[in-house]
């Protein structure tokens, strides 16, 4: 994609390298198909990955989505050749919600990042494969019934020419392999620390904070009086800058920090430059909170290990998770940002405080802890997500039986 614009958004750079990945795809799976001890019966693709159906036919495979977020991200994705259709105006401008069935009404704004601007390469990609969802014979959907019953339900719901939705989460890491080190710092921190005393703050792999939001969270922090593990990065104005190299990444992000904020912060906070083990530190009975940019992946690690969050989404379907986990769920705080989009200090240290201290606190990490048990359920021998991969997986079986008698 080095002929792409430099600012030509992630998801057409995602699509179109998938797009020119097929001649080597079906190279490959010609050199599958003349082994007599391999039976091609079902191709999965990624959600950008729908150009691939059309090597199904020819090879005599069934074609699947492996869909790594929400059912109700994927009901956007089913319902948004209609919507393109019988919208005119941007999505933001709507003045009605988005109502997708068994959801909680959305603001056209809160849609995913590369549809709010239709003129755009990255939502004509989107739509492209949106389009071509309804090709797929079935879509295996990183969720469970417990989490998003409504989505899922009205997803299941038989009509001519849907594809069958399998959800088959939660899927998370067993553990946090990436990174320039184990971490041990971190652990050994929190070994210290009471239990369940630590909010964890992290904006995942990509995201990142301008530099007003950075002094504003770090005040925020501090104001809060509450202990803190925060995986720190230089300031960019593009919330997923993470993803592209820039020469600001280099700079040692504990530089753009107020002044005295590490010494006044010293006996309560720890503060790791970029990286910092997920799986690990949330699993930790140490940390009683996790401040998250609702990326899906961070989500379910939440919810494995019972740890109530503050959503603080900032790109891609995020603004969507939190609008479900925070008004249909009902399992997050999130701070309400000001006219200038910057979450101020005291509104940060409120949330903070009402997580790691509050009753509505309290609420939530009762409710993340049925949501533990019921997603330890699902992925259990008998559970409903075991079940919905083995039915998918019979499926499979079977359609090579047919092809090879």
């Amino acid at each position: 994609t080095e002929d792409l614009p430099p600012d030509a958004k992630i998801e057409t750079r995602i699509a179109l390298t998938l797009a020119r990945s097929l001649p080597a795809l079906r190279s490959r799976l010609a050199d599958l198909a003349r082994d007599p001890t391999r039976r091609l019966s079902a191709l999965v693709v990624d959600l950008f990955g729908t150009d691939a159906f059309d090597l199904c036919a020819e090879f005599g495979m069934k074609p699947y989505i492996f869909f790594p977020s929400t059912a109700m991200c994927l009901s956007l994705f089913l319902h948004l050749p209609d919507l393109d259709a019988k919208v005119s105006c941007e999505f933001e401008d709507m003045d009605e919600p988005v109502r997708l069935p068994g959801c909680v009404p959305l603001h056209g704004g809160d849609l995913l990042d590369p549809v709010q601007d239709r003129k755009n390469d990255a939502y004509k990609w989107v739509l492209h494969h949106a389009t071509r969802y309804r090709l797929a014979e079935g879509i295996l959907v990183n969720t469970f019934m417990e989490l998003e019953e409504g989505a899922l339900k009205a997803l299941q719901r038989p009509e001519p020419g849907k594809p069958s939705v399998y959800p088959v989460g939660p899927m998370v890491r067993a553990g946090s392999g990436e990174g320039g080190d184990d971490g041990s710092e971190c652990l050994r921190w929190l070994d210290e620390q009471p239990r369940g005393s630590v909010l964890f703050v992290s904006f995942g792999s990509g995201g990142t904070l301008t530099y007003d939001q950075l002094i504003e969270l770090a005040h925020g922090l501090e104001m809060s009086k509450q202990r803190f593990l925060w995986v720190v990065r230089t300031p960019h104005d593009t919330t997923n800058a993470t993803y592209f190299k820039s020469s600001q990444a280099e700079r040692d992000p504990l530089e753009f920090l107020p002044k005295g904020f590490l010494e006044r912060t010293k006996e309560r906070g720890l503060l790791i430059p970029s990286w910092a083990p997920q799986i690990k530190v949330l699993s930790h009975e140490s940390t009683g909170g996790f401040l998250s940019h609702c990326g899906w992946n961070s989500v379910l690690e939440s919810v494995v290990h019972g740890v109530p969050f503050i959503a603080w989404p900032l790109y891609a379907e995020q603004r969507m998770n939190a609008v479900m986990l925070t008004e249909d769920l009902k399992v997050t705080l999130r701070p309400k940002a000001g006219p200038n989009g910057i979450i101020n200090r005291t509104e940060i240290a409120v949330a903070i405080k009402g997580l790691m201290e509050g009753e509505e606190g309290k609420r939530i990490r009762n409710r993340m802890k049925d949501l533990k048990d019921a997603a330890a359920r699902a992925v259990s021998e008998h559970g409903s997500s075991t079940k919905a991969l083995s039915e998918v997986a019979l499926k499979w079986k079977s359609q090579s039986v047919k092809m090879h008698p």
